[in-house]
């Protein structure tokens, strides 16, 4: 391959790293899943090259760790909004409370409750 070869494949993977950063600071996480195939390739074909200490590489990883960041960070987001999630189902299915002696003690809630209005 030729040395602008290289430079191109660096510069289109720098592009789409940016659009994925653009993605994730956005949230929008469907677009993320249309950016794989590309970058996977991409990623592939500079492997593939000989050249190892590049500015435009190092520039590339330092994209790529950001970006690593900015996914660890939605991926914490969205385990901690299903936990809080399962937490609510929770709540709506028991009610709790602690008694005297620190003991806690649950009681189930009826989800078919009716309520009976007379004139």
């Amino acid at each position: 391959m030729t040395s602008e070869t290289n430079i191109t494949l660096i510069k289109s993977l720098e592009e789409v790293l940016d659009l994925e950063r653009a993605a994730l600071v956005q949230g929008d996480l469907d677009r993320l899943t249309h950016m794989v195939p590309e970058k996977e390739k991409l990623i592939g074909a500079i492997n593939d090259l000989q050249v190892m200490d590049s500015e435009a590489l190092i520039r590339v990883q330092q994209k790529v760790e950001r970006n690593q960041a900015l996914l660890n960070s939605a991926a914490d987001g969205i385990r901690s909004v299903a936990s809080r999630m399962a937490e609510l189902r929770r709540v709506r299915q028991e009610f709790s409370t602690y008694g005297a002696d620190g003991q806690r003690s649950g009681f189930a809630v009826r989800s078919n409750v009716k309520l009976e209005k007379r004139a």
